[in-house]
């Protein structure tokens, strides 16, 4: 029956996001070292699926540059260096350029807009702002994590488009894996984390692409000296 059919289809669709989403965030967390093998089987086992989605999410999650595939071996986490990280940003800036970019050309000065879901939406992205400064202040990686990716992801959509807050959304996860495979060497973070969106977004909402893009080179300094600071102990 082709009802079951495409039933079928997306519960395995469904099922392949939630493995991918799982891996994902056990990579943010740190708890998959860099290296760590496991195979098609062993994932299946552990969250009691069939290996069809588990391997079309571990494909995914290769095709993000976060597992490496071995036809032999099954799957290992990519283990990132400083020059990754490095590579990272630059193309990281080409992202929020094109977003500085449209703003200029399409948006007015948010901070003086009166509709009531752009004011809304901009009021939600300072929020995730306020809330990620609180976490990396508080040296609490989990949580800074959560609220910049949700920050950044929202940040691009309201002032980019929706395509370029996408792949933007990826280079950050790829980047915050490779930065927590460094930041996982220090035992206190309080004071090493960057912690400046909400002035990132202020400048944005005023049209400051000039305040905006040196917050950002900031950020990109900051970040980069760290991680060059952690893969040199």
């Amino acid at each position: 029956m082709p009802g079951s059919s495409g039933n079928g289809a997306v519960t395995r669709s469904t099922l392949r996001q939630q493995i991918a989403d799982a891996l994902r965030d056990e990579a943010l967390a740190g708890r998959l070292q860099p290296g760590q093998e496991f195979t098609v089987k062993e994932i299946a086992e552990q969250y009691g699926v069939s290996a069809t989605p588990v391997r079309e999410a571990l494909v995914e999650l290769s095709a993000q540059g976060l597992l490496e595939a071995d036809q032999h071996r099954g799957f290992r986490v990519h283990e990132y260096s400083a020059d990754d990280y490095r590579g990272m940003i630059e193309a990281r800036s080409l992202v929020t350029d094109g977003m500085f970019l449209a703003l200029v050309e399409s948006h007015p000065a948010l901070d003086r807009v009166e509709d009531p879901r752009m004011v809304a939406a901009l009021a939600g992205v300072r929020r995730r702002g306020e809330e990620a400064q609180r976490a990396a202040v508080a040296g609490d990686l989990t949580v800074l994590i959560g609220y910049d990716l949700r920050f950044w992801r929202e940040l691009g959509a309201l002032f980019g488009n929706a395509y370029l807050a996408d792949f933007l959304h990826r280079l950050r996860v790829q980047s915050w894996v490779c930065m927590v495979q460094q930041l996982r060497r220090l035992t206190d973070l309080r004071g090493q984390l960057w912690s400046e969106h909400t002035e990132l977004v202020d400048s944005l909402a005023r049209r400051d692409t000039t305040t905006a893009r040196a917050v950002v080179a900031a950020y990109n300094r900051h970040s980069l000296a760290l991680i060059e600071r952690l893969a040199a102990w």
